[in-house]
């Protein structure tokens, strides 16, 4: 037993002597010695973290009543520990010393296909296993295949494979499943458990397998074992350049996006109902088609498509049932190509392939159902479907690597698409550079998946030119958005003032003209220039309250000496006044004149010129412009509340939760569908400015005038996250729909 493992080379053990027979429980002695050690720890890891992990879940739970199960779930794991790991531990190691007299391989784990006749809770413990179960059979392949291949050696020379070994990930979990009956907690408080088993027992399983295999071969158990798998073995294999999405989400990718697609292949397979994929009335038997096969069927419908020489989705019929329709029947055209490529139809894909199928199918279906995309650009990316299936056959680990060039590039795509409207590209420059980069796409792509990144950096370089153009015209944009909400401050500032301060007085027509218009002016500039709160405008309200004390008509000596001395101040207060609003020096001069005229009634002198006689209608020269009458300066009239919304409404909610960047979609009563980006929100009004992609102004609206459009339909709020999370997120949730609808069939 030097020599490399060869299965049909296996020498049995069991027929030699006693001896032998004494060797074999030595061998299957030491290997549950160094699973029950490691095992053991693994798990002592796990319990002393639960406590932890369920009270940072308590404090962030929504309600008492979920607080309490997470409590409740901390003294019943206190309470059943124990016997938890009492059972664990002698499953595994009774299956471990079971192992040499068995004469049969032990019985699989049941067909996720029945998960559809049991309940919500047993249904997502189940998905949680077979989810920890496929991430570490992948990622610990080659680790598994050398302590199978040397069990079997010990066992006689029965093939022993992951469902009968008992140190498999899968035996692992059932086994720990089956000890968790003695946990009558929550089904939450057992999937955080689930969680703490992955990271705290499977995750250090290639400690336990390096180990055993260490021993077993220092034992003379295939000392010299290669770790590569048989030929003929159609497990997936994770290599740096084709299959990284097999390894589990601490060594790549992104955990939660593999934890998500894991999940999806749960899903799958208990949907699928049947172990065969796809089959037809008359279809031909043999084996499934192999990858080379796939692409090759793949690369003469893209080449079909590019030509025009078979169906693409055209534009929305409304409720997009065409578009489906034809996303739909590319499984059928794939296996009919494929049976023109063989001389015969084959019955059935493999599983793996079926789910990459569906699921790039459930993903351009999706496409043209989302709300978010423009309809000529929903159908511009549909036809990407042929080239988006090639790279998931290619490379697996597209779906499970946010920063995957492909998937990036649909990201991309899709986020540049969602602002565009016809109105906002005239010159059609993004129309174009998307329509560019899918032909792209389907006359060049074969299997190079380095055209994803170049064309990526070409659609990156375009959105960077036109970014920095929009940001200039948006720039400005808010800028005179941010002056004139100024100016009109101002305006009701200095209005409000002068409003309150005359109060209900009835003042001399020449006085509350020259308070409305030149002086309201003045106020308006201090306020611009120097701010409220600085002595400039504290003298102009000063000198508001002044000029309306002189308009009493004074009733003894004391009171006419008075305003004779308050006069001087009054008159060079509202010549620096006017000169600073740029009043021609002829007008100031006249309107004073007529000014002392006036007070000079008041005070009883001779009329000196052609002066209005007190309470008459004063002449105001031409140069003196109204700016806000004081009947106009109501803080509190708002437009378009006609139909107003409560505060605690969805709608005000929707609108309060709005951040700069995001884009809602606008269709007024007989006005054309637009697209706006929230560009900026007023500090001093609290109103909303909307431009569109190229930086110009579409529209901006008070709060309470947008929660009036998005409560009558008029408005939405487009997604925000990525095209591919929420496609994931769309099927993940179809899929557990009840009812025996088959993935890449066109939804209800």
């Amino acid at each position: 037993m030097n020599e490399a493992y060869e299965p049909p080379k296996i020498v049995p053990l069991a027929p030699r002597a006693d001896a032998t027979g004494e060797r074999v429980g030595e061998l299957l002695n030491a290997v549950r010695g160094i699973a029950g050690k490691r095992l053991q720890q693994g798990l002592g890891n796990l319990f002393e973290h639960v406590d932890d992990a369920l009270f940072d879940l308590a404090e962030k739970a929504e309600n008492n009543a979920t607080q309490t199960h997470y409590f409740d779930g901390m003294r019943e794991v206190r309470k059943r520990r124990p016997a938890i790991e009492r059972s664990f531990l002698a499953t595994v190691n009774r299956e471990l010393g079971a192992l040499a007299g068995r004469s049969a391989p032990a019985a699989p784990m049941p067909p996720m296909a029945e998960l559809s006749l049991v309940g919500d809770s047993e249904l997502e413990e189940s998905l949680a296993i077979t989810s920890m179960n496929s991430k570490h059979e992948s990622r610990l392949v080659h680790d598994l295949f050398a302590i199978n291949q040397r069990l079997s050696v010990i066992c006689a020379g029965r093939k022993i494979e992951d469902a009968g070994n008992p140190i498999a990930p899968a035996a692992l979990t059932q086994a720990f499943r089956q000890a968790l009956k003695e946990l009558s907690a929550d089904m939450r408080v057992k999937l955080l458990i689930y969680k703490l088993f992955d990271r705290y027992v499977l995750s250090t399983l290639e400690d336990l397998y390096a180990e055993a295999n260490a021993e077993l071969a220092r034992a003379g158990v295939l000392p010299q074992l290669r770790t590569a798998m048989p030929r003929g073995d159609s497990r997936p294999q994770p290599s740096p350049q084709t299959d990284s999405a097999a390894a589990g989400p601490d060594e790549t990718g992104d955990p939660a996006t593999a934890e998500l697609l894991q999940t999806l292949h749960g899903l799958f397979v208990a949907r699928r109902g049947s172990p065969v994929a796809h089959v037809r009335p008359g279809d031909a038997g043999g084996p499934p088609p192999s990858t080379n096969e796939l692409l090759g069927a793949l690369s003469v419908l893209q080449t079909q498509l590019a030509a025009g020489a078979m169906p693409a989705p055209s534009m929305p019929a409304g409720d997009g049932r065409l578009e489906r329709e034809v996303v739909a029947q590319l499984k059928e055209q794939l296996l009919g190509q494929l049976g023109a490529l063989r001389g015969s139809r084959p019955s059935h894909v493999t599983h793996i392939d079926e789910d990459t199928i569906d699921l790039v199918g459930m993903l351009f279906e999706f496409i043209l159902e989302d709300q978010t995309l423009p309809a000529e650009m929903q159908v511009m990316l549909a036809r990407l479907q042929i080239p988006y299936l090639k790279a998931a056959i290619l490379d697996r680990k597209m779906f499970a690597h946010r920063q995957h060039p492909a998937r990036r590039l649909l990201d991309a795509l899709a986020e540049q698409a969602k602002g565009w409207s016809p109105e906002s590209d005239r010159d059609g420059r993004l129309h174009d550079k998307v329509k560019a980069i899918v032909d792209q796409l389907l006359h060049e792509f074969d299997d190079d998946l380095g055209i994803f990144e170049r064309l990526l950096l070409d659609l990156q370089q375009f959105h960077e030119l036109n970014r920095r153009r929009s940001e200039l015209a948006e720039q400005r944009v808010a800028e005179s958005t941010r002056g004139r909400e100024k100016l009109e401050q101002a305006r009701r500032r200095a209005a409000r003032e002068i409003v309150d301060r005359i109060g209900g007085r009835k003042l001399p027509a020449l006085v509350h003209e020259v308070l409305a218009r030149a002086w309201a002016n003045h106020l308006v500039l201090v306020l611009l220039r120097q701010g409220e709160d600085s002595a400039e405008f504290r003298d102009g309200l000063a000198f508001v309250d002044d000029f309306i004390a002189s308009t009493q008509p004074p009733q003894d000596p004391l009171a006419r000496q008075q305003l004779r001395q308050l006069l001087p101040g009054i008159e060079r207060a509202l010549r620096l006044g006017l000169a600073n609003v740029a009043f021609q020096p002829q007008d100031i001069e006249r309107l004073l004149a007529q000014l002392r005229d006036w007070y000079g009634q008041l005070l009883g002198e001779p009329a000196r010129g052609a002066a209005p006689a007190v309470g008459a209608t004063a002449a105001i020269p031409e140069s003196i412009q109204p700016i806000v009458e004081p009947h106009a300066a109501d803080p509190d009239e708002l437009p378009g509340e006609s139909v107003p919304v409560a505060t605690d409404s969805p709608e005000w909610h929707q609108v309060e939760a709005l951040q700069p960047g995001v884009w809602l979609e606008f269709q007024l009563p007989d006005e054309p569908m637009v697209r706006a980006k929230l560009s900026w929100i007023s500090p001093m009004s609290g109103r909303y400015l909307f431009v569109n992609r190229r930086g110009l102004k579409v529209a901006d609206y008070a709060p309470q005038e947008l929660a009036v459009l998005l409560a009558g339909g008029h408005a939405q709020v487009l997604a925000t996250n990525a095209l591919f999370d929420r496609a994931m997120s769309a099927i993940v949730t179809r899929l557990r729909q009840p009812g025996p609808a088959q993935p890449g069939t066109p939804a209800a």
